[in-house]
Order: structure tokens, then C-alpha cells, then sequence
């Protein structure tokens, strides 16, 4: 074994914040009212991490009572300065257990430490920004017309947001949803999901510990079909946020539909990226590896698909099939990992079974290698699905996986119609010295999102969220206050108009 493997081998056995998780309801921790619990499996050996509690409808009814009481009460009734100040130590918290933080999220979901070290100070961020955000631009407008009225806007939390999150980022894209939900004035019931629960647990440690008022924020661990669903069917649960895959995203909205709750979705992805025959190669190669194989793949805006211009094509491959044969793949604890096992057996198989489909298909499956002492865990080598076209299946449907479809294209207007023949519009990328037509490229792309010589740099001021398949509204920036707040107009007589006299005589 190699100092490496034993440094991280020690790390995993001496690691924070690894014990059987329980749900965190009014401001205490608790087992399930069931008492049942689910084993937390490690992606890298395959073996039990922990027990969870697993909440279903009771739990989730005990959570939304707490979650209203709070709302009706002290953190309703509580001046926005002070809430503010909450906020901030949550992200002053967060900050404390970075070192805690990133090797959790790590040994729980596969992701290599590189990646969940920023992703942990993405978080403390999000809580920053939200705070800021609120205070300096959360404010209405005034409309006056001429000396008879005054009309003005103000923003009102909207009540419980339940927030249902993925495994995929799970600490980043959790504290993503929660900041926003909290610094508009709402409370929190979150469901996270049920293979990455280690950092979850932890916030709701963290939150604890800066004091918010019993009942603001409540954690119910569980399952899609109990937990999940008894928190969008709840009655006292206002909103829902969720990212995940489109199916369930669809189920979602179904069940919510009677009561007429407002949903934000951030659904599948099966993004393009598209390289003219002047782009700068060796960025444009950076930024493709780069956005398809970190994650691990599992990233919603990951490039899945890649449109190379034909008189580049060969060149660009053999490039892509370097770097592949160069991508380091083992433990996601050793600080030289750039690709860890997927994070579970059971979507594992699924992206394996991609595999088997491209190779029916008929793509020519090129694939990294996974060293031999590697081979117990859910590992995935970054895959490249060549001689790949439009009408296959393994281009149509996102795999979510370190495995990249490649095709070429002719001209302009060949590669816009290839980027838009799919169900999905989550992200887009252009690589192309000419800027009007990276331009042009870029907003004829049916996406919610373009980058153009760039690589999914993200700015919290900008709306996050997709086209078609890919999600319905736009959470980020101020954008979030469209959904985490409702908009109330108050108009103000600014003296005597005339109202009608009905049945005066």
C-alpha cells in the first residue's frame, strides 16, 4: 500500500461526524416515529458507513407543526437585521468545520476531496450572499400616479418551503436552497437524499449550534416515496424546491398539483458543448474534460455532449483520448484524485449499463483504466462514446456519469439543430474565437444557461435554472425572491377620488 493509500485510509477511519444520523425536528434530534433505519453504503468500498433514520408522513407532519409554529411566531415576528445576523453565523459555522466538512461530504458520496473542499466554502458563501442579497436588494417599488394614489410593492415569506435536494453536490446544493429560504423569512423542512445524508446531518448540527429558533430549519431523512412525498403532500408546506431527475420532478409536481403549491425545478440535464474549427484547442480540451469527468460526471451541467467541427475532429480526439488515458482515478480521500467511484451501487449499474448500450448502439467505447486496488468500489473511468449520432439513446437520455458522447458537425446551422434535438435545456457551452457567432450560437441554443469561451464559472447573481425538460422557474440572485417570497401591492388614496355611488339616492 502506498503512503498515499495509507493517508487516506487513516483519514477515513479517524474522519468527523461518521455515527447513525437521526432527524432533527423543533430543534431536537430524534429517531423516526417508526423507529426504522436504512444503512448509508460507502461508494469506494461498498461497505455500511452508518444507520439513518428513515422519516416518513408522521415525521414529516411533526416537522411542517414546527416549521408553521416558528413561522407564526418568533422567526415570523422577528426584525430582518436580526434574522440577517442568524444567517451569517451559520456561514461564520460553516467556515469553523471546513476541515470536518469537505473529507465528510468526500467519504460519503465519492466526490474527490479537490472537488468538496470548494464546494464547502461555496456553501458558507451561498449564506453570505442570500444575507447581502436581502438586504440590499430585496425592496419593493413605488408607482404614484399623479396626486391621487401611491402604489408600492412589498415581499412577504411565503410560509414552510419544503426543499428536496440530490446526492450529487449534496452540502453545496443543500445550503443553495436553504440560504434563500431562510434570509426572505421562511422556514425549513428539508428532505435530503437518501444516499448522502453525512453532511446534512452535519448542518443540521451547525444550525443547532447558532441558535435559531426551534422548529426554522428541521431535517427529515427518508425516501422519495414515503418522506419525500408526505412533504410535497403536506398541507402546511407552502413551496417546494427540488433538484433531481425529471421523472421524479414530474411525479412531484403531480402531487402538488391539487393544492396549488408553488414549485422551482431543477431538472436532468444533457448539455452540449460545441467547438468550432477556430477555437483555442487546448482550452477548448481543458474545458470539455474538465466539465464532463469532475463530479465524477454526476453534475447536471456536465458537457455530455461534445460537437466537434469536422476539420478538427481527429486532432480533437486524439487530444480527449490522452487526457482519458491521464485522468488519476482512485480514492476520493487521496488529495491526487480527479475521478472517485459513482456514488451508489444501484447508479452504478445503471451507468453501466449505458456502456453495454452504446457498444449496441454502435459507438466504439473508449475507456481510462480503474487501478486493480480499486476495483471493490462503484468506479467509472472517464469513457468516451465515439462514432456516437442524434438518434441513439445514450446521446438522448442523460447517463449522469463520467462518459462522454462525441460527434462532428459540418457548418453553423448543422450544429444549432444537433445541440437542440434533445428533450433537455439545462446548460450549453461555445468555443469559437468569431464572438458573433459565439453569439449567435449561444442564444439560438435552446438552454437556460450559455457559456461561450468558458467553462461553467458560475455568478450568484445570475438566474440558475433550464429550458424544456431541464426545470420550470429560475432560482439565484434576486430571481430567488421570485419564488421564496410573495409580492404584495399596497394602494395608498392620497386623498378623495370619486368611487361610485351605488343605490344612493
Amino acid at each position: 500500500m502506498s503512503n498515499s493509500q495509507t493517508a487516506s485510509e487513516l483519514k477515513r477511519k479517524t474522519i468527523a461526524g461518521v455515527h447513525d444520523v437521526q432527524l432533527y425536528i423543533g430543534g431536537q434530534f430524534m429517531e423516526a416515529e417508526s423507529g426504522e433505519q436504512f444503512e448509508n453504503i460507502s461508494p469506494f468500498t461498498r461497505e455500511k458507513i452508518n444507520r439513518v433514520a428513515s422519516g416518513g408522513e408522521e415525521d414529516i407532519h411533526k416537522a411542517a407543526l414546527a416549521a408553521k409554529k416558528a413561522f407564526k411566531g418568533e422567526w415570523g415576528k422577528m426584525k430582518q437585521s436580526e434574522r440577517l445576523q442568524y444567517v451569517y453565523k451559520i456561514a461564520d459555522l460553516i467556515d469553523e468545520h471546513t476541515e470536518e466538512l469537505a473529507p465528510l461530504e468526500s467519504y460519503d458520496t465519492g466526490l474527490p476531496l479537490s472537488i468538496t473542499k470548494k464546494m464547502v466554502s461555496r456553501a458558507s458563501q451561498n449564506f453570505r450572499f442570500y444575507a447581502e442579497m436581502v438586504s440590499s436588494r430585496m425592496v419593493g417599488k413605488a408607482y404614484q400616479v399623479d396626486d391621487e394614489f401611491l402604489n408600492y410593492t412589498i415581499h412577504k415569506p411565503v410560509g414552510v418551503a419544503g426543499l428536496i435536494t440530490p446526492w450529487n453536490a449534496p452540502f453545496m446544493l443543500e445550503t443553495w436552497k436553504i440560504a434563500p429560504a431562510l434570509a426572505t423569512g421562511n422556514t425549513v423542512i428539508l428532505k435530503p437524499a437518501e444516499w448522502s445524508p453525512l453532511t446534512a446531518n452535519k448542518l443540521a448540527e451547525i444550525i443547532d449550534q447558532a441558535g435559531l429558533p426551534d422548529g426554522v430549519f428541521n431535517v427529515v431523512h427518508g425516501f422519495g416515496e414515503s418522506a419525500g412525498a408526505s412533504l410535497v403532500a403536506h398541507e402546511d408546506v407552502n413551496l417546494i424546491s427540488f433538484t433531481g431527475e425529471t421523472a421524479t420532478g414530474s411525479e412531484i409536481m403531480k402531487n402538488g398539483a391539487d393544492a396549488l403549491k408553488r414549485f422551482s425545478m431543477e431538472l436532468g440535464g444533457k448539455s452540449p458543448i460545441i467547438v468550432f474549427e477556430d477555437a483555442d484547442f487546448e482550452r477548448a480540451i481543458d474545458a470539455c474534460t474538465w466539465g464532463i469527468f469532475s463530479f465524477n460526471g454526476e453534475r447536471c451541467t456536465a458537457n455530455s455532449r461534445l460537437y466537434i467541427h469536422e476539420d478538427i475532429a481527429d486532432s480533437f480526439i486524439a487530444a480527449l483520448k490522452e487526457r482519458v488515458d491521464n485522468i488519476r482515478v482512485g480514492d476520493p480521500l487521496d488529495d491526487r484524485t480527479q475521478v472517485g467511484p459513482l456514488i451508489h451501487k444501484n447508479h452504478y449499474d445503471n451507468v453501466t449499463s449505458y456502456l453495454k448500450l452504446a457498444k449496441q448502439e454502435g459507438c466504439d467505447v473508449y475507456r481510462g483504466d480503474v487501478p486493480e486496488e480499486f476495483k471493490q468500489g462503484n468506479f467509472v473511468p472517464p469513457t468516451l462514446l465515439l462514432n456516437a449520432d442524434n438518434s441513439m439513446r445514450v446521446v438522448q437520455e442523460e447517463i449522469f456519469g463520467p462518459v462522454l458522447a462525441v460527434m462532428t458537425f459540418k457548418d453553423e446551422e448543422e450544429v444549432i439543430e444537433l445541440a437542440n434535438d434533445v428533450r433537455y435545456g439545462l446548460a450549453g457551452y461555445v468555443w469559437t474565437k468569431d464572438i458573433q457567432r459565439g453569439h449567435r450560437v449561444a442564444q439560438a441554443v435552446d438552454a437556460g444557461m450559455l457559456w461561450i469561451n468558458s467553462q461553467n464559472v458560475r455568478d450568484l447573481r445570475t438566474p440558475f435554472g433550464g429550458a424544456k425538460h431541464s426545470g420550470i422557474g429560475r432560482e439565484g440572485g434576486y430571481y430567488a425572491f421570485e419564488f421564496y417570497t410573495e409580492m404584495q401591492v399596497i394602494h395608498v388614496a392620497l386623498g378623495d377620488h370619486r368611487i361610485p355611488q351605488f343605490g344612493k339616492k
